[in-house]
């Protein structure tokens, strides 16, 4: 939803330099239709089959973007109490939220199970008898699937890859059949599924079909002994197009997964990067220009703390500036105001001649953006907006200073 009309960079139908002067520098900006059109291609890939497209809030836990999605019918994907309540918050049936992650604590696994949540995805055998002990404390029953770590290791960083053999994520293979034969024998358990997740930004589908083939084994042979597992729950980790990657599509995607499992099941997909990665941007302004060591930089007041991708995960971002000009291109390091030399957006970027002042975009950073921003070196947190057509709406307000000490006591 970016294009340039004559000379300026829109959003929609919204000027970004508009933006960045009522709502200042930096801040996140958001198209809520490409929001809605991601979402959409997951679920016109579903098809008829039966199940859920459960928005991976942990990409994007913002009320506003969240309510979205629960306004399509999304469920949610979540990874700790925090991101549950604020699916409850913002409008998600509790029937659609599944809750993963490695470490869930007895006042999380309680909290979800007073919201009746769908289902969670157990990842340790001690974590199965927690969640069955509060149940029975509750007198209810946990819907659980397993999170089984099939070995398969996709071509994406090493920091997010989450399928193959000795990460911390999910239940070891070899140990998959056992981990159901123990479920069955628990009084407040409901074995309802099986999950697996191998990682994020995976720009192939065959990673995912291999994965698909190996838990269709377990599942085989966890229905010989009379457990019946309904849902298949697929994960996330489809990628984005952040520079020249070719993207497979969602319905791509589930054409190599539908027909390895029998007719009658039913999936669940987690989605998250690739519904809100390329709908949400950063908002610069270049702050200060200058050379050192023969090295040209750009000194921008969007830092590490508001972006952590490219110091994290050395991520590419495009960088454009939001106004069309005919300068002179010159290599330049896009930096932030952080005392890190690690405080980077871009290296080496072939940029015109930008003057103080003026702002530049930081493409694809829906996710994982403001989601993982810190207050590091006392920077209040920054603004998000969403636009809607030609509508703007502020979605959080910008820190000021006294909300940096909000919480301590002294």
């Amino acid at each position: 939803m970016l294009s340039f009309k004559k000379s300026d960079l829109y959003i929609e139908n919204v000027k970004l330099s508009n933006i960045a002067k009522e709502y200042g520098t930096s801040t996140y900006v958001y198209s809520k239709q490409r929001i809605i059109g991601n979402f959409k291609a997951y679920k016109d890939g579903l098809g008829a089959k039966e199940g859920l497209i459960c928005f991976a809030c942990k990409t994007n836990s913002n009320g506003a973007i969240l309510k979205i999605l629960a306004g399509l019918g999304a469920g949610a994907d979540t990874v700790s109490g925090g991101e549950i309540y604020r699916c409850l918050k913002a409008g998600f049936e509790s029937s659609k939220i599944v809750y993963a992650g490695v470490g869930k604590t007895a006042e999380e696994i309680e909290y979800a199970l007073k919201n009746k949540i769908f289902m969670f995805n157990v990842e340790s055998f001690e974590e199965l008898d927690g969640i069955d002990k509060i149940a029975g404390k509750l007198k209810t029953k946990a819907n659980i699937a397993f999170r089984i770590n099939p070995y398969v290791n996709p071509d994406t960083h090493s920091y997010i890859v989450t399928g193959k053999k000795g990460t911390k994520f999910g239940i070891p293979y070899e140990d998959a059949i056992n981990a159901y034969l123990t479920a069955k024998k628990k009084k407040n358990i409901n074995v309802m599924g099986i999950h697996t997740h191998i990682g994020s930004q995976i720009l192939e589908t065959a990673p995912f079909k291999i994965a698909a083939q190996k838990i269709k084994k377990i599942v085989d042979e966890v229905e010989k002994n009379g457990i019946r597992i309904s849902y298949i729950d697929c994960g996330g980790g489809l990628g984005i197009k952040y520079e020249w990657e070719k993207v497979p599509s969602p319905k791509q995607l589930m054409s190599k997964i539908f027909p390895v499992f029998d007719k009658d099941k039913k999936f669940i997909f987690e989605p998250g990067r690739s519904i809100i990665g390329d709908a949400g941007h950063l908002l610069a302004k270049v702050l200060y220009r200058k050379m050192s060591g023969g090295k040209s930089f750009l000194v921008t007041d969007a830092g590490m703390n508001d972006l952590i991708r490219p110091t994290l995960y050395d991520a590419y971002h495009q960088i454009i500036p939001v106004k069309k000009t005919k300068a002179k291109k010159v290599k330049s390091d896009v930096v932030g105001p952080i005392c890190e030399s690690g405080d980077f957006i871009g290296r080496d970027r072939m940029l015109p001649i930008i003057e103080r002042g003026e702002y530049l975009l930081i493409v694809c950073a829906g996710a994982y953006g403001a989601t993982m921003s810190s207050e590091y070196n006392s920077r209040p947190l920054i603004a998000e907006v969403l636009v809607d057509d030609k509508e703007v709406i502020l979605i959080r307000k910008r820190a000021i200073y006294k909300d940096l000490t909000l919480n301590e006591i002294a």
